[in-house]
């Protein structure tokens, strides 16, 4: 539960007149995060000014989860690319729609800081003031300083999805999630893909025997892995690597992916004249209100970074709840999103999900007296396989683990308190969303173990774990 301090909205009479336009509160960036804040303050009745010098909707919408997803559910690269011309503007128009509020005013322009309550537009250069400001200028690509880098054969996700033709053969660097998803889709169209991955396994975020099945399943299909292995050199289209025992590899392709990440885009802003010293991979250090703490001076703030661009659960719908916590404390408000509890998914083929922490997480020892200790808890495992709606479907491949606490630890009944879930297999996101609900809700296995699941479903391999 995330409790919101006292604060008390400071009111925009106390702006008027004073240089500038006034807003109760100014948005900078209209992804995810940026237009749910700007949608969710106007109904609330605040004045909000949101900037955007790009297509509203953000990475997620134009260049990120949506456009991959429709390729994730398209047969061929040309259809994947004929839906995507089509589904990314008709989602871009709803979000367009969604800042026509009368309290919303969208410029078109990049913004930048002149002092904590006031932005200068670019290039117009007009100055707009506002009592409170949300920074939500999400992320872009990590890239590795690899030599050879800028070989216009090396694109970033975005150059991925604007390939006119199918590459032969595919390149990927990086096995987390957006490496993955491609892998899956460009080898389903017909692409000869490679993942070099610098790490043991895929999905860092996925527990680890969840992420090794689904490998070995991507394994299976004809995808190549090159785990524990660094990419040193690309030259002429050929990937230069060293594997864990220091040899040197290679593999020749048409494109390259370079998936290693994404860092916070915050360029630009003129951060410095607040006097914000930027976090490690530059995110904007915030605390759990999302505020940033002070200005030089040692008074409060009425900044906020949400969304990627605070770098702590960088995920849309991490953003969009950002949004919504920052916007109730700027309103004084009290609410009980629980960000501790944030599920994820992966939309390989199979799909894996997860929520809470791995079961390495959970043995990992902590220093308590001196000594090692683990954290208590049981792991309780259930297989496609033997669930008839799977086999009904010909989606056999999958395994859920679900982690829960000794009775001693668990709910207000004395129950096994449900900690976590870690999944691949066909639907299991929708199967995490559930354990996500009754996980924010003190849900005990005992009480999941109750609850009537229709048959047949998927969702029966949840019921199954708790027997």
């Amino acid at each position: 539960m995330n409790n919101n301090n006292e604060k008390v909205p400071t009111p925009l009479s106390r702006w008027r007149g004073a240089g500038g336009e006034a807003s109760d509160l100014i948005i900078i960036g209209a992804g995810p995060g940026g237009y749910r804040a700007a949608e969710y303050a106007a109904k609330q009745g605040l004045k909000v000014t949101i900037f955007e010098d790009d297509n509203v909707g953000g990475t997620c919408l134009n260049v990120g989860c949506i456009p991959t997803k429709t390729y994730v559910h398209s047969a061929t690269f040309d259809e994947a690319r004929e839906r995507m011309a089509t589904v990314v503007p008709q989602l871009r128009g709803g979000v367009e729609g969604i800042l026509l509020h009368p309290n919303i005013t969208l410029v078109r322009e990049k913004a930048r800081f002149v002092d904590s309550n006031t932005v200068e537009a670019s290039p117009s250069g007009e100055v707009w003031r506002g009592v409170n400001i949300i920074i939500a200028t999400g992320s872009e690509t990590k890239w590795l300083p690899i030599a050879g880098i800028d070989d216009p054969r090396v694109v970033d996700s975005t150059g991925l999805l604007n390939l006119e033709t199918l590459p032969k053969r595919l390149v990927i660097i990086g096995a987390g999630v957006i490496g993955m998803e491609f892998a899956s889709v460009f080898h389903r169209f017909g692409a000869e893909v490679t993942v070099i991955e610098f790490l043991k396994e895929c999905l860092p975020a996925l527990d680890s025997d969840i992420a090794k099945r689904l490998r070995k399943q991507m394994e299976k299909e004809g995808i190549t892995f090159h785990m524990q292995c660094a990419v040193k050199q690309i030259a002429d289209g050929e990937v230069f690597f060293e594997d864990k025992k220091g040899q040197t590899e290679s593999v020749e392709a048409d494109v390259i992916l370079m998936a290693t990440g994404r860092k916070p885009r915050t360029a630009g802003l003129n951060l410095e004249a607040l006097g914000i010293t930027l976090g490690p991979n530059g995110a904007i250090p915030v605390d759990d209100n999302y505020q940033i703490a002070t200005v030089p001076d040692g008074s409060p703030s009425g900044l906020y970074a949400i969304g990627d661009a605070n770098g702590r659960q960088m995920l849309a719908h991490a953003a969009e709840m950002q949004a919504i916590h920052a916007v109730n404390h700027i309103l004084g408000k009290q609410d009980n999103i629980r960000f501790d509890i944030m599920p994820a998914a992966i939309f390989t083929s199979p799909e894996a999900a997860c929520v809470g922490p791995t079961e390495d997480q959970l043995k990992a020892a902590t220093v308590a007296n001196g000594s090692a200790v683990g954290t208590p808890y049981e792991c309780r495992k259930a297989f496609w396989r033997a669930n008839g709606k799977a086999l009904a479907m010909n989606a056999t491949e999958g395994m859920l683990k679900l982690f829960i606490a000794p009775p001693s630890q668990g709910g207000d009944g004395g129950g096994s308190l449900i900690l976590g879930c870690h999944a691949y297999g066909a639907h299991s996101a929708d199967i995490v969303q559930e354990v996500t609900a009754l996980m924010c809700r003190g849900t005990t296995i005992e009480q999941l173990r109750d609850i009537i699941h229709i048959h047949p479903t998927l969702g029966e391999i949840l019921k199954a774990a708790t027997e």
